[in-house]
C-alpha cells in the first residue's frame, strides 16, 4: 500500500513542479479568451411625455477578449484588458414590461488595472485583486419602431437615442493558473460602479445605474 500510494504522488509532485511558472518582475503575460458582461441595471423613468415608470433593462453580452500584463514587481502588476466591442439589447421594463427590445447600444470598457498577485513568483496557482479605471464607451445606439411608438416619435421621424460614455472605478478578482512554464489559464470577475443617461431624439432622457459585473477566462502565455 505505501508504494502504490508513492508511485501515486510521485507523478503529481511532478506535475506541480513542472507547473511551477516564475511570474517575476519584468515578465509579459498575453491572453485571449472569451468575457461575458452582465449589466446589473437599476432604471430611472423616461422623462416626460411618457407613461409613468417607463423604464428599461439591459441584456448581456459576450465577446472574444484578452489582455497584456506587465510584472512591475514579483507582486505588483499592471493589466490592460482587450476585447472587440460588446453589443447589448436594450428592452423595456416596469410600465413597458413585454414591449420587447426597444433598442441597443455597443460598449467598449477600456480598463487599466494595477493588481496584487498573492503567493510566490514561482506558484503555479496565483489570486489576485485588481483595483482599476475604467472609460465605458457607447456608441452604435439603434432604437427599434416600438420605442419610436412609446416616446412619440412617427415612422416619418423615428426616435433615435445616444447613450452617455462615462468614467468609472473597477474592481478585480481573479487566479492565474500555470500549465507549464509558459502557458497559463486566467480566470477573473470584475464589477464597475456605473451610472449613465441615454438621451432620445424627443429630448426625453432616462438617468440609470448600470454597474456592471463582468467574468473572463482565458489562455495566456509568459515571455
Amino acid at each position: 500500500m505505501k508504494n502504490a500510494v508513492k508511485y501515486l504522488l510521485i507523478p503529481a509532485i511532478v506535475v506541480c513542479a513542472s507547473a511551477a511558472q516564475a511570474q517575476t518582475a519584468g515578465s509579459w503575460l498575453v491572453r485571449a479568451g472569451a468575457t461575458t458582461i452582465t449589466p446589473n441595471v437599476t432604471s430611472g423613468d423616461l422623462s416626460p411625455p411618457s407613461l409613468p415608470s417607463t423604464q428599461a433593462s439591459i441584456g448581456s453580452s459576450s465577446r472574444v477578449s484578452g489582455g497584456i500584463t506587465y510584472m512591475l514587481t514579483n507582486n505588483v502588476v499592471l493589466d490592460l484588458p482587450l476585447a472587440v466591442p460588446f453589443e447589448h439589447e436594450i428592452s423595456g421594463a416596469s410600465a413597458i414590461n413585454g414591449a420587447g427590445k426597444i433598442g441597443s447600444v455597443k460598449a467598449l470598457p477600456a480598463t487599466v488595472f494595477a493588481q496584487w498577485r498573492f503567493m510566490e513568483a514561482n506558484s503555479a496557482f496565483r489570486p489576485y485583486v485588481g483595483f482599476g479605471i475604467t472609460y465605458a464607451a457607447f456608441f452604435g445606439a439603434r432604437s427599434t419602431s416600438t420605442l419610436t411608438a412609446i416616446s412619440g416619435g412617427t415612422p416619418s421621424n423615428p426616435t433615435t437615442i445616444s447613450v452617455e460614455s462615462k468614467w468609472a472605478a473597477s474592481a478585480q478578482l481573479g487566479a492565474s493558473v500555470a500549465l507549464n512554464k509558459n502557458w497559463f489559464v486566467d480566470a477573473n470577475y470584475t464589477y464597475t460602479p456605473l451610472s449613465t443617461r441615454t438621451t432620445l431624439s424627443t429630448n426625453q432622457t432616462m438617468d440609470s445605474k448600470i454597474n456592471p459585473s463582468s467574468f473572463s477566462l482565458a489562455v495566456g502565455y509568459k515571455f
